[in-house]
């Protein structure tokens, strides 16, 4: 289904992500199953569990091999007995259970370790939270915490088309959509469709006794470098304000894959083509070119609401929308929409949260350059702020961490019999000096925890991913 606009009507929002709060915290059990065939995300609210948390009992499924039906997997006491202040006890368990683990060699020399109770606000461990470290992708929730907190959960981004500056041009203007799509169905969900908005256009175009056209396309939104500092990659499409699905040349949503070179032009030929489609003529090859002033939209496509947004993005580590958020952000807050405008924004935001950003540096949105700097104490605040009750629009930030067994990066992580499995909410973050993993669970007493682990200059990548799971599987043990 696409979301789109005719005129300045406005698409009515329902304001799902009000539902959220309880099944964030509770850390319900997903099945893998029921996520693929009911699609993880509905307007900023897993439907999963919308769906199915009132009706599950206090078992849940597992993740297996085949063969067979799945073993329960524990699930979390009810959210109210979590959020509920508990007495000053289990620090000295959790500190005997993480210490040696936190000396595996493979997380490297010195990581970083947090665990704090999120309804009290108690440290109940800490081994260098403060120090600042490169955080890889855990970054994400930085910058997920920083957009919604500038822009509300329910924002959504526009595409437009307007008359251009000369007779019969019309003008696509990229507002920086990150689920734009070219197909007619796409494969990550509800987004801005150009589908829809070729057919809105040509729809205006008819009524108004126009069928031929030239295109042109305005992505001048973002300013500064279009490509991110580790130059052409498959983890990233160059970063501009009109980009139709990330940038990928096949039906993939995530992951690494070759980009286009120039989403911005080959985002207008598609959308000429689908014009083409619908009976208007467009002459010759769609060129760069400046909406004017004040032009009134023909058509309009809208975006996923940005809760939507964030959730794809940490669930997947999407690092395309990652810097999508943080340029939106850099808009929000009166700053030009660029790698160094971001980093000024998400600064701000986080901020004003009343956080402290010590040693802090956001250099980009999705974490893959490593001149970011987080500590541990700052992530498990982070966390701690997206579930107090006087934050409801970071709601987002929990429900969009992937669940441990089961679903985004790490549905293979902590599966089977592991006490993590379908319990631990948490952000990856991997590169090749770093490694991280951050998120929430509900522990045996009842308590919702917010963990952070960062590991530096880890010799072997697969080696530190699972000392950071014995990590998390140990708070999820550990009364």
């Amino acid at each position: 289904m696409c979301d789109r606009e005719r005129g300045w009507s406005e698409v009515p929002v329902v304001k799902t992500w009000q539902l959220i709060g309880g099944s964030a915290v509770a850390g319900l059990a997903l099945s893998a199953a029921m996520v693929v065939t009911a699609g993880p995300w509905d307007s900023g609210q897993r439907k999963a569990e919308r769906d199915r948390a009132a009706s599950w009992s206090r078992t849940g499924g597992a993740d297996h091999a085949a063969g067979g039906l799945p073993q329960a997997a524990p699930s979390a006491p009810g959210v109210l007995g979590g959020l509920a202040p508990r007495p000053n006890t289990g620090s000295t368990a959790l500190a005997g259970a993480l210490t040696p683990l936190l000396a595996d060699p493979a997380l490297g020399a010195a990581p970083g370790a947090s665990v704090i109770d999120v309804a009290t606000g108690r440290v109940l461990f800490e081994s260098g939270a403060g120090d600042p470290m490169t955080p890889a992708s855990t970054i994400k929730i930085a910058t997920a915490s920083a957009a919604l907190a500038a822009l509300g959960p329910e924002h959504r981004i526009r595409t437009t088309v307007t008359a251009g500056a000369g007779p019969g041009e019309i003008v696509l203007v990229g507002g920086g959509d990150p689920s734009l799509t070219a197909k007619k169905k796409s494969p990550a969900g509800s987004g801005g469709s150009l589908v829809a908005l070729a057919a809105d256009t040509a729809q205006a175009l008819k009524a108004a006794g126009k069928d031929t056209v030239t295109l042109g396309y305005d992505d001048s939104l973002y300013t500064g470098p279009v490509l991110h500092t580790i130059g052409r990659d498959e983890n990233i499409a160059p970063v501009t304000a009109l980009t139709a699905d990330e940038g990928r040349p096949d039906d993939s949503t995530f992951g690494t894959v070759e980009r286009s070179v120039d989403p911005s032009r080959d985002t207008a030929r598609a959308f000429a083509a689908l014009l083409r489609d619908r009976g208007i003529k467009v002459g010759g090859e769609p060129a760069k070119a400046k909406a004017p002033a004040g032009a009134q939209p023909l058509a309009t496509t809208l975006s996923t609401p940005l809760a939507g947004l964030v959730e794809r993005m940490l669930t997947n580590s999407d690092n395309d929308i990652a810097e999508a958020l943080a340029r939106q952000t850099a808009l929000a807050t009166g700053r030009p929409a660029s790698f160094e405008g971001g980093e000024q924004a998400v600064t701000e935001k986080l901020a004003s949260l009343g956080l402290d950003l010590k040693g802090t540096r956001f250099a980009d949105g999705s974490g893959l350059n490593r001149a970011d700097r987080l500590s541990t104490r700052l992530l498990t605040a982070l966390l701690a702020k997206a579930a107090d009750p006087r934050h409801p629009e970071l709601r987002p930030v929990l429900t969009g961490l992937p669940v441990a067994g089961f679903t985004g990066t790490l549905r293979a992580r902590n599966t089977g019999d592991s006490p993590a499995a379908g319990l631990v909410r948490a952000k990856t973050g991997t590169l090749s000096v770093a490694n991280g993993l951050a998120g929430t669970v509900v522990d045996p007493s009842g308590r919702l925890l917010a963990f952070a682990f960062l590991a530096a200059n880890a010799p072997e990548k697969t080696a530190a991913e699972k000392g950071l799971d014995k990590l998390a599987a140990a708070v999820a043990a550990t009364p």
